[in-house]
């Protein structure tokens, strides 16, 4: 049999029942489950038909997706359709093109990341579709906001000691790359770049995943562990990985990057994605609790540029706001607000604030930062145009636990908590000002610097 308008592809067909043993096989699929120590009335032998057929049951759906399976000295590329009838699963493969035999290096597999390294990948259009959670919170970086922006958004990218760039040669000749120097946009820290080039079925590029590595890795303090509390610390490390995988997961299954998807399900793999990214929030706002409300909690305090900071929380929100028609009007380039503060927690309220305050914004509305000088005081305002706060609820937001709505999709009711104890542990506040239905404006407050 051949589909139709493409006669030069043949389709062999299986059936596996409902146990997930092969029932029946066309001759082509028979051989090659033989070949692999497979049978009629067995578990498929290759792996990659007996999970994209699990797959398709578990889920009630129709599961899409090109495969390269050995078969002897060579390998298959094989476009796998897997669709559930009842009790059974009806198994269609196409393709049947013997893959272009090359090497893989050693390079080519997966870079591996270390403690300190940031973790990232992209799709086909250099967008960002993963970006390490735990190496990224050591740098202040947003990971979750960096989702979809370009990779450059994320790092500054700069010729090698010969005036190469190693990613452009990469990309074009389908292979690994190394030492690519780069910078994080974030703090301009310099990093190399190490990624393999993923592929889609038909050999196109599809993506790079890859890792960052600091130049000059941060030393971090001997004492005072960012957490405390047995609980929290087994909480965090049980989940924050396999959470940041399933999103990562999800989110490529939406993006549908390993092949077509039916529509629904691919809105389901963004809900998953959603669902994560709110527990993993949860966690590190379980971290940071257990972190300010330690006895004696002090944060790293420097001199800042708050503008600078302000700018830069602004720019990791810029594309989240941009997909919900809202825009966020920051402080002017040339504008420079000395304070004392720490770059990282700084950074991290005024994310929030901002993430709030395009949360809650009308469509089409403005989200408005600026930052100045008051007196002895360095201050970065965040407003908006929302629906506002009323009086009785000004003070009790920024208690544990506490939103103005529960009912509204959001938050746990940590980020402002958080927030305010950040502020004064600098040295600092964190307000606001009301009324409603005229919108919000929070005001961080850091002790000025003279430079």
């Amino acid at each position: 049999m051949r589909i139709e308008g493409l006669p030069d592809i043949p389709v062999s067909h299986a059936v596996i029942d409902a146990a997930g043993r092969l029932a029946s096989a066309d001759p082509a699929l028979l051989a090659l489950n033989a070949g692999a120590g497979g049978g009629i009335g067995e578990i498929p032998a290759v792996p990659q038909l007996a999970t994209i057929a699990r797959l398709a049951k578990r889920l009630g759906i129709l599961v899409s997706r090109g495969v390269t399976v050995a078969d002897g000295d060579s390998d298959l590329d094989l476009w796998v359709r897997a669709q559930p009838d009842g009790e059974v699963v009806r198994i269609a493969v196409s393709g049947w093109r013997e893959a272009r035999p090359r090497p893989v290096p050693e390079a080519a597999e997966s870079p591996v990341h270390e403690d300190g390294d940031l973790p990232w990948e992209t799709d086909a259009a250099l967008h960002l579709t993963f970006v390490g959670i735990e190496g990224a919170r050591q740098y202040g970086i947003d990971a979750l906001a960096l989702l979809g922006q370009p990779l450059t958004a994320l790092f500054s990218l700069e010729s090698d000691s010969g005036g190469a760039m190693p990613i452009l040669e990469a990309m074009a000749r389908r292979r690994p790359f190394t030492a690519q120097p780069a910078r994080l946009r974030i703090n301009d820290r310099a990093v190399t770049l190490d990624a393999r080039v993923r592929q889609d079925q038909s050999g196109g590029f599809a993506g790079l995943i890859g890792v960052a590595r600091l130049l000059d890795p941060i030393v971090e303090a001997p004492a005072e562990p960012a957490i405390s509390s047995n609980f929290t610390q087994g909480l965090d490390r049980a989940l924050r990985t396999p959470l940041a995988r399933i999103i990562a997961h999800a989110d490529t299954i939406h993006a549908r990057a390993e092949g077509p998807v039916q529509a629904d399900y691919a809105d389901y793999a963004s809900d998953i994605a959603n669902a994560g990214r709110h527990l993993l929030g949860l966690v590190d706002d379980l971290v940071d609790l257990e972190a300010v409300e330690r006895p004696g909690f002090r944060p790293d305090v420097e001199t800042i540029d708050l503008a600078d900071v302000a700018r830069r929380a602004a720019g990791l929100l810029s594309v989240k706001a941009s997909n919900t028609g809202i825009a966020i009007a920051r402080p002017l380039a040339d504008v420079r607000i000395t304070a004392s503060g720490d770059f990282r927690r700084t950074l991290q309220i005024l994310v929030n604030l901002i993430s709030n305050a395009v949360r809650y914004s009308p469509a089409h509305g403005v989200v408005t930062v600026t930052a100045a000088r008051v007196g002895a005081m360095a201050e970065a305002v965040v407003a908006d145009q929302g629906k506002g706060i009323a009086p009785e609820d000004q003070a009790r937001i920024f208690e544990k636990f506490e939103r103005v709505d529960p009912t509204e999709a959001g938050g746990n009711g940590l980020g402002l908590y958080i927030a305010r104890r950040l502020a004064r542990a600098m040295g600092g506040d964190l307000s606001v000002e009301s009324v409603p239905g005229e919108g919000a404006t929070f005001t961080l407050s850091l002790p000025a610097a003279d430079i």
